[in-house]
């Protein structure tokens, strides 16, 4: 997982506030889906799971959110993300996300449309794939 970083946007502040912008000509894919993840209690871990096809790009926009990253040979990685941060993620990796202060606003940018058929949900079966 070499090619893992955790990004942090440039923010533009004034008197009026903050704003972080994200150009999607940027990203490593073509942006299919944008997803909010909030109101997860401090302590609570999502995710788990990892994606045949789908790529993403795990945004903080608020709080404090741990990411766990593993590769099918490697072992996991954790990443602290707080606001303005982001990580890359892409398909066949195994990834979690712990919500820190139960006030964390999580935003998933992903190159697919949903597609139950395109999770891989059982850590064993993905441990034990071949590719």
């Amino acid at each position: 997982m070499d090619d893992i970083c955790v990004e942090t946007s440039k923010c533009v502040a004034d008197s009026r506030g903050k704003l972080y912008p994200i150009e999607f000509g940027e990203l490593r894919f073509k942006p299919k889906r944008i997803f909010l993840v909030y109101d997860v209690p401090a302590g609570i871990t999502r995710g788990e799971h990892a994606h045949y096809t789908t790529k993403q790009l795990l945004y903080c926009v608020k709080g404090k959110i741990k990411v766990t990253l593993e590769t099918i040979k490697d072992d996991p990685v954790s990443y602290t993300l707080t606001q303005g941060d982001s990580v890359f993620v892409d398909k066949l990796i195994w990834d979690s996300q712990t919500f820190l202060t139960g006030d964390d606003i999580l935003m998933v940018i992903a190159s697919t449309e949903y597609n139950k058929d395109d999770y891989i949900l059982d850590k064993g079966k993905f441990k034990g794939m071949n590719v």
